[in-house]
C-alpha cells in the first residue's frame, strides 16, 4: 500500500545529532513551520497554538539559559551528560517553542460552559497535533528534530526574554537542523497489544 501522509509520519525520528548543514534557508524553514502550524486542527477552531520559531543567537541563547537554569539543580558530579545533551541541542540551525494561549482557552470556556472543563484538555491535544504537523514537515524536507519539555523550569526566562504575552504557555520545544547521524531501526510492540478492530 502506497500512502504520502504514512510515508511522511515515517519520516519523522527523533534526532539528536543536529547540524546546520540544512538545505532550506531559514526563511524556507520558518515558512514550513508556520504552515504546518496553521493547518494543524484545533477544537472548535480555536487556533490556539502559537510558535517562537529561533534561528542563530537567538536559538543559542535558549540553550544556554535552560543549561545554567539545570546547572543550578544538577549536582555538579551529575552534569556533565546534561550538558553534552543541551549542547547538542544548541548545535542544531534553530528551535521551535510551542505554546498555547490560555486566553483562548478561558474564552471558550466562559463561552461554552457545558464544556468547560474539556477546552484544557483539547488545547493540549491541539498542542500535540502541531507538534506533529510541524515535525512531520520538517522531516519530510530532510531536516531532523526531537521534541523537548523544559518547562516549567525556563518558562518565565522565555517570557521575559522574549517579551511573550503572559497568556502562551510553554508546552515543548523542538530543536532542528540537519541529520548529522542515520537513524537505527525502530522497535514496535506487537499489533495484539495495541490494537482491537470490529466489524
Amino acid at each position: 500500500m502506497t500512502n504520502p501522509t504514512l510515508d511522511g509520519l515515517s519520516k519523522r525520528r527523533s534526532q539528536y545529532a543536529l547540524g546546520r548543514n540544512v538545505s532550506l534557508s531559514q526563511d524556507e524553514i520558518d515558512a514550513v513551520i508556520r504552515k504546518a502550524v496553521k493547518l494543524a486542527p484545533t477544537s472548535f477552531n480555536s487556533q490556539s497554538s502559537r510558535a517562537v520559531i529561533l534561528f542563530g543567537d537567538e536559538h543559542t541563547a535558549l540553550w544556554s539559559m535552560t543549561k545554567d537554569t539545570l546547572r543550578a539543580i544538577v549536582p555538579a558530579e551529575n552534569f556533565a551528560p546534561t550538558e553534552a545533551k543541551i549542547d547538542s541541542f544548541a548545535a542544531g540551525f534553530g528551535t521551535v517553542l510551542f505554546f498555547e494561549d490560555q486566553t483562548v482557552v478561558a474564552k471558550l470556556q466562559q463561552d461554552f460552559a457545558l464544556y468547560a472543563d474539556n477546552f484544557p484538555i483539547w488545547s493540549e491535544q491541539s498542542g500535540g497535533m502541531a507538534q506533529l504537523a510541524v515535525w512531520s514537515a520538517l522531516a519530510d524536507s530532510g531536516i531532523g528534530a526531537s521534541l523537548q519539555h523544559y518547562n516549567p523550569l525556563i518558562d518565565q526566562q522565555v517570557a521575559a526574554h522574549w517579551n511573550l504575552p503572559e497568556s502562551w504557555k510553554l508546552r515543548a520545544q523542538m530543536p532542528f537542523g540537519s541529520n548529522e547521524r542515520p537513524f537505527g531501526d525502530k522497535p514496535f510492540m506487537d499489533d495484539a497489544e495495541r490494537f482491537r478492530t470490529f466489524g
